[in-house]
């Protein structure tokens, strides 16, 4: 009995694309699919980890913890938005 190994995806490419795709395959030693799969799962990480991450410079790293440890007074626009808030919480928990 075969496993059940996952989901299947299904793509179009041109024979020049799928001639390059299989040298490289073949360089590794690897199948089409399984060359693919890796590429593309390669690929994903390196934007997901690009794109969750943030660079600071050091003194807008040192900003950022001072406004951490000193944060500014709240202002009216802050207070406002907080009401506001709270009133639409409210209004959702209540007619959940």
């Amino acid at each position: 009995m075969l496993a059940h190994t996952g989901k299947r995806l299904t793509t179009r490419i041109t024979d020049h694309v799928q001639e390059k795709l299989q040298a490289a395959a073949d360089l590794v030693g690897a199948t089409l699919n399984q060359f693919v799969v890796q590429a593309a799962l390669e690929k994903a990480e390196k934007v997901i980890e690009s794109e969750s991450t943030m660079i600071l410079t050091r003194r807008e790293s040192l900003r950022l913890l001072e406004m951490i440890e000193n944060p500014p007074l709240r202002n009216d626009k802050f207070l406002q938005a907080q009401a506001r808030y709270q009133r639409l919480k409210n209004d959702a928990g209540s007619t959940a």
